[in-house]
């Protein structure tokens, strides 16, 4: 640990200078910083019946993480799955750092595949009805800025025989919701099953999901298949980008893209496309990621990039990146806390250059809870991202040290958020707590680029139990943007 174990003593003012001594706790000097983490985040769902019947929708049969089934992996059979073609594809990159949830999705909790741990949640062909609770965390996640890729299969296509389809459970996510349920994303699923079909890419050259980074989209692949009716006019940001065989405007779209508060949405209206034709033993598996008719590699990776803000770019209408002028710079005030309490609010004695723990660099830093009762402790600062900016990377180091036993319950939080200027949460970036403890920092980093044009407060909140303490240390923020 970097510091103390025992209680924390509140010094008088936010920079009061004093030492505080814990007898017997040997302070370390110094930190090594852990290395940068990944900013887009992507959350592949597992949870609804992803592998039921012949499908095999997953990036590598090791989850959470498909790091443990091959740590670099160079060519799809390293992972398993009917996705592995995806996974690998991103994590090659160097950008992405990937996982699988297997449990119900939530928004806001301390779980590893919580969803305000992630950029962007994909639903591949769910099989079963997401609950009341799961429907409420997923709008929630993309109203907040979240990236949300769903995809669906033709009607009829009940894997699990429950009784439910893709297209029936993907409807139920968009009308049956405590968040909005009026029409929010601005489509409908079809209840269609097209045998077979190469939908045709709109003439769009400035739109990032068709010509992105990873290629140039053409075509697609419907291998019983459905399309979505268009509703401008419930949300104007809905477009279609891919189209069935001759139709346009508002239906036959195969692939569209949408808003919704300050997240993205994609639907593609098969899962062959996604399919590399290689999992597990016993599926029955089509390579529609290789079709020689298609380019769907592109448009799944470009769409990966464009809903985690990776691209910057307003894609169907939507608002991330915006336009303008952008000059690169680093925007928080007295970012390492050098200055004291200069562009910071917050509980009195955060800011702090105590000896019992230690800053980064400098003398001073951050230090929230660490008192062994019930605390809570806020850090705050509201700062503007300009209109015209495509990225923008916020990033802090963050230690945590706890007296806390418990390897599985978080007794101790930290919430890092975005508030509005009326001091409504937008966004929960991350929740960390006593269970994350361990030795040094380690740089944490999420990309605002979904709140470019807007003044937020970014808002650290500690809440300790009644006993034992656990302190979360931070030093040297920024928020870079270009």
């Amino acid at each position: 640990m970097l510091g103390l174990t025992g209680p924390r003593h509140r010094a008088g003012a936010l920079l009061a200078g004093l030492t505080l001594v814990t007898a017997g706790v040997a302070v370390q000097a110094t930190a090594t910083p852990a290395v940068a983490a990944t900013p887009h985040r992507i959350l592949f769902d597992d949870g609804h019946a992803e592998e039921a019947g012949n499908a095999d929708w997953i990036i590598s049969t090791s989850k959470p993480d498909p790091l443990v089934q091959d740590s670099s992996p160079s060519a799809e059979t390293d992972w398993t799955g009917a996705l592995s073609s995806w996974g690998v594809a991103l994590q090659e990159t160097g950008n992405y750092s990937l996982k699988t949830a297997t449990s119900a999705l939530t928004y806001g909790g301390t779980s590893a595949t919580d969803l305000s741990k992630f950029d962007t949640l994909v639903l591949p062909e769910p099989n079963t009805l997401f609950t009341t609770a799961e429907k409420t965390a997923i709008m929630t996640f993309v109203k907040n800025g979240g990236g949300l890729f769903m995809i669906s299969d033709h009607t009829g296509s009940d894997r699990n025989n429950d009784g439910e389809d893709a297209v029936e459970i993907l409807n139920d996510l968009m009308t049956n919701n405590s968040v909005d349920s009026t029409d929010p994303f601005g489509f409908s699923i079809d209840s269609l099953n097209i045998g077979s079909d190469y939908p045709s890419a709109i003439s769009d050259s400035s739109n990032p999901v068709l010509h992105g980074s990873f290629g140039t989209v053409t075509k697609s692949l419907i291998a019983n298949g459905t399309t979505v009716t268009l509703k401008p006019a419930d949300n104007s940001a809905v477009k279609g980008l891919v189209y069935r065989t001759g139709y346009s405007g508002n239906t036959g779209a195969f692939f569209a893209t949408s808003t919704f508060g300050s997240g993205r949405i994609a639907f593609w209206g098969d899962s062959s496309p996604v399919d590399d034709g290689t999992g597990q033993s016993g599926n029955t598996l089509y390579d529609g990621w290789n079709d020689s008719g298609a380019t769907n590699a592109a448009l799944a990776l470009n769409a990966t990039e464009w809903l985690s803000g990776a691209s910057g770019s307003s894609g169907g209408g939507g608002t991330g990146g915006g336009s303008g002028t952008c000059t690169a710079a680093q925007l928080l005030g007295n970012n390492g806390f050098e200055s004291g309490s200069t562009a910071w609010t917050g509980t009195s004695g955060v800011i702090t250059n105590s000896s019992s723990e230690s800053a980064r660099t400098g003398s001073y830093y951050a230090w929230l809870d660490g008192y062994g009762k019930a605390t809570t402790d806020t850090l705050a600062q509201t700062v503007t991202v300009p209109s015209g900016c495509t990225t923008a990377a916020l990033s802090f180091y963050l230690h945590v040290d706890t007296a806390e036993t418990s390897t599985s319950t978080a007794y101790d939080t930290l919430k890092v958020q975005v508030l509005n200027s009326s001091g409504t949460v937008l966004g929960t970036l991350a929740t960390y707590s006593n269970l994350d403890a361990a030795s040094g920092y380690t740089q944490r980093s999420f990309s605002l680029a979904s709140y470019a044009g807007q003044t937020v407060t970014l808002k650290f909140t500690g809440t300790e139990g009644s006993t034992l303490q656990t302190s979360f240390v931070l030093d040297d923020t920024a928020l870079n943007v270009s």
